[in-house]
């Protein structure tokens, strides 16, 4: 099957924008998206507490960059994502609990200039998914490494598909069967299909070596449930 374009990514998240700003409806197919959300924030407060620069790439409509300020706040925000109907509402959302500078780009993230040793953080939270080459991970990855400062950490929360061909076949069964119990067997369907067209999710395993590398001295796994992971990569 054919992978959706970046057009076509874009004018969904353009089309969609109310509902993924509210994570009871936005992001209920993603299995413990509130547990997640609050567990890297607060992972970032302790592990970069003096930062002063976030970038939040795939920004969406800014749940993650909001999240963090509530606990950071005051930070220099940079949004980038690829739809402007969502970084206007991130824009408007962070601009209402920041006194820092907020900056937006309409962009793709493979193409966006990251800069050299600036950042203290970086937030990816359901976007890394969107990249469709082994390279591509690759230059994500390197183009991070070299934006944040030492110590900064970049902060991952996602899909993720399995190595072994058996293992995947059983999380997303039980996957299935957690989309079953939320919305019925066509709604599993529905969003089984979308992953299958939209979605060009990696192992952990693929993103760890990646992550290495690009460089990163140190990689923890926060949180795993079936086919969704978060972790912090530091530099």
């Amino acid at each position: 099957m054919q992978k959706s374009s970046l057009d076509e990514i874009r004018q969904r998240f353009d089309n969609d924008v109310e509902r993924f700003s509210n994570l009871d409806t936005g992001q209920k197919t993603t299995i413990d998206a509130p547990f997640t959300l609050e567990l890297i924030t607060s992972a970032a407060q302790i592990l970069c507490p003096n930062a002063d620069q976030v970038l939040d790439i795939g920004c969406g409509a800014g749940n993650y960059t909001v999240k963090l300020l509530s606990k950071l706040p005051n930070l220099n925000c940079s949004l980038v994502d690829l739809s402007q109907a969502m970084l206007d509402k991130a824009k408007e959302r962070v601009e209402n609990i920041t006194h820092g500078q907020v900056n937006i780009q309409q962009q793709d993230i493979l193409q966006y200039h990251y800069g050299d040793s600036q950042l203290d953080i970086v937030l990816a939270g359901a976007v890394l998914h969107h990249l469709r080459s082994d390279g591509d991970w690759q230059t994500v990855f390197t183009k991070i490494y070299k934006a944040l400062k030492p110590g900064g950490c970049l902060f991952v929360v996602d899909l993720i598909e399995h190595e072994s061909s058996m293992v995947s076949q059983f999380i997303w069964n039980q996957y299935g069967e957690y989309l079953i119990d939320l919305g019925g067997e066509s709604y599993k369907d529905d969003v089984l299909a979308y992953i299958d067209k939209e979605d060009s999710p990696r192992s952990l395993n693929f993103q760890m070596k990646t992550l290495y590398n690009a460089g990163f001295s140190t990689i923890d796994i926060l949180h795993k449930n079936l086919c969704f992971g978060a972790y912090v990569a530091i530099k």
